[in-house]
């Protein structure tokens, strides 16, 4: 072991005549330690609920949309989707169609996006599909079934089994006059993505009865495409355009949920940058503690100097111990960060509103390069802490030193 590293770790821990040195010492290592994990939990916590809800928000929807540029529909919808399935990157290709109707109930309604879907083909995208809450899937043909996510199904107070309403926003010409169109449907099941906007919003019937319902014969509102790197969905999207000529639109789920997730990054940021300051002051403490312990070790620096120890070793000392106070503080910030993290997701410890929050609990994601980040700017700030007391010991004058009583 050098000599410097030997002084340095011999400077930290042996007892000093002045203990308030050792306290300021041991406040600087604890504010660190807090710094760190306070960073550990926080970016933990916003990655979380950022992935959390990209995940169910994704899961719910499509990573790309396909409509007409119109927005009359799509027509020859097959052709387009085969083609599409045979991009790079592309999982699944499958055909929706939507309007807003008003569900009614017994007593109750509530406004809702109905979906038609191919629910043969859906099954296999969306697992969210495969685990009811109650029921079963809408039947392809014959049938007059609709399918309600669960908190709109609590809404209008209705489970697999009874009847619904839905009103269509279509006029259609009566002895009476212009009257919207109605229709009765079975509740066949009840579903639950995990996304309270979606759930509470949505219902669903199979694509044959959707195309009658919504006047399209032959053809679709848009084309749901799942892929397998959702952060390439932009160059997939050009593809699609070059596949698909001009008469077609193209929306990534970054475009569509842009605001929501500027806002998270936007955040965690911040976050980031107000719990350094907390590292920052901690580095403040390791400035005073080793200036403290410089003025306290000038006889033994002048003796040092005297048998021989260069500006170099004397400033190396120095630096190695507000190093080790940063490195130490470090790796406890880091462990008890994890470790808190991983309690809470095991014990589900912090709970939300689902119905604001889109999630039961908060769930904590370390990220590697995150908590990389945080080691490398707690490490960079009480490095550079160091500088200027080690440089002031550096610069003492051997001679006025062993004079010093």
């Amino acid at each position: 072991m050098k000599f410097e590293l030997f002084l340095a770790r011999r400077y930290l821990t042996a007892r000093r005549k002045q203990a308030f040195i050792s306290v300021i010492t041991f406040v600087s290592i604890l504010g660190v330690t807090i710094g760190v994990m306070a960073l550990v939990i926080a970016l933990s916590l916003i990655t979380g609920f950022q992935e959390d809800v990209q995940d169910k928000i994704l899961g719910a929807t499509s990573h790309l949309m396909v409509s007409s540029l119109g927005g009359e529909g799509l027509r020859d919808f097959e052709k387009l989707a085969a083609d599409i399935r045979q991009l790079p990157g592309v999982e699944s290709v499958t055909p929706v169609i939507y309007n807003t109707v008003l569900v009614l109930s017994p007593g109750r309604s509530s406004g809702a996006i109905l979906k038609g879907l191919n629910f043969q083909e859906e099954v296999e995208v969306a697992l969210w599909l495969k685990n009811l809450e109650a029921g079963r899937l809408p039947a392809e043909e014959g049938h007059e079934e609709i399918m309600l996510g669960r908190d709109l199904a609590a809404s209008l107070g209705v489970g697999a089994g009874d009847q619904v309403e839905v009103i269509i926003p279509v006029a259609r010409l009566t002895p009476v006059g212009l009257l919207p169109r109605t229709k009765t449907f079975r509740v066949s099941g009840v579903f639950r993505s995990g996304l309270y906007e979606f759930d509470s919003s949505t219902a669903l019937i199979s694509m044959p009865v959707a195309q009658k319902l919504f006047n399209l014969p032959g053809m679709v509102s848009y084309l749901q495409v799942r892929i397998k790197d959702i952060f390439k969905a932009e160059r997939v999207a050009e593809k699609i355009y070059r596949t698909g000529g001009t008469g077609i639109y193209v929306t990534t789920w970054m475009e569509l949920n842009r605001s929501l997730f500027s806002a998270l990054k936007l955040e965690k940021t911040l976050l980031f940058l107000t719990i350094s300051l907390i590292v920052l002051v901690a580095a403040l403490n390791i400035v005073a503690s080793l200036v403290l312990m410089v003025m306290e070790k000038t006889r033994d620096i002048g003796v040092l100097m005297a048998l021989g120890a260069t500006a170099a070793s004397i400033r190396k000392i120095f630096f190695l111990q507000g190093a080790l106070i940063g490195v130490i503080g470090t790796a406890l910030g880091m462990a008890l960060g994890l470790l808190w993290c991983w309690l809470a997701n095991v014990f589900k410890l912090i709970k939300v509103p689902v119905d604001i929050y889109q999630i039961s609990y908060v769930p904590f994601h370390p990220k590697p390069l995150d908590m990389a980040l945080i080691v490398a700017v707690t490490l960079a700030i009480t490095f550079v802490s160091t500088i200027f007391p080690s440089r002031r010991a550096a610069k003492i004058d051997p001679v006025q030193a062993l004079k010093y009583e």
